[in-house]
């Protein structure tokens, strides 16, 4: 990874976040595909409550996320104390935990957007493909996700752009260690808590331009369609 002083100052926490950011998207899109797709069609009881958890990143305090996650990824913790018997490592402090705390973090980011792209497809759509003699696996790859693809990069986008910026979660689980798990977000912290503001400025506004960029990314994608 790059150290401290690369292209840039904070370039190495630059890069680790992009790095983190991409790991936890593509983990996400690929877990979240599944869940959104029950949620989407599912009316059973089961579906408010895994809602409601899923959902639950958006309202809980980072810090309170941050603290339970460092308990269950610690040496002491159910996941954290297998991954050290396998791999002889700890999960905390981490460049792998902060993956695992940021794809818990991130979930509703990418889940929802999909689940909402999912129930907009048609089942007429779905039922054509039945009678054609299309599998539901083939019909999920070959109708829904081409009619989804919205969803998908409104997913994407979300989800790569909330891990960039987090900063309560990572510090708790991950803490500070340069080229470790230095993310942009606590070098923006440090920089600020020793007045180097010059280098918080140049941190922060690039973090600034990329959430502009994304988000008027998204209303373009999104935006109505106007059909002659």
């Amino acid at each position: 990874m790059l150290g401290e002083g690369g292209w840039f100052p904070g370039a190495g926490p630059l890069w680790l976040s992009i790095q983190l950011a991409g790991a936890t998207t593509l983990i996400l899109v690929i877990v979240g595909t599944p869940l959104a797709w029950w949620l989407s069609r599912t009316r059973g009881f089961w579906r408010t409550p895994v809602e409601a958890v899923v959902a639950m990143p958006i309202v809980l305090p980072p810090t309170v996320m941050g603290f339970y996650m460092l308990i269950l990824l610690g040496p002491a913790g159910p996941l954290g104390k297998f991954w050290l018997s396998l791999s002889g490592d700890t999960l905390s402090f981490s460049f792998a935990g902060l993956v695992i705390a940021s794809c818990v973090y991130s979930l509703p980011f990418v889940v929802q957007p999909l689940q909402n792209a999912f129930q907009a497809v048609g089942e007429d759509s779905l039922e054509t493909a039945a009678t054609l003699g299309a599998r539901p696996i083939d019909a999920f790859f070959s109708v829904v996700v081409p009619q989804s693809m919205r969803g998908y990069l409104t997913a994407a986008v979300m989800g790569f752009a909330h891990t960039l910026g987090e900063f309560g979660v990572v510090l708790m689980v991950g803490g500070n260690i340069p080229g470790r798990t230095r993310v942009i977000s606590i070098a923006i912290y440090d920089h600020v808590e020793s007045l180097d503001y010059a280098k918080a400025h140049l941190l922060s506004a690039i973090l600034l331009v990329f959430a502009f960029l994304a988000l008027l990314f998204l209303y373009f994608v999104n935006r109505p369609r106007n059909h002659v």
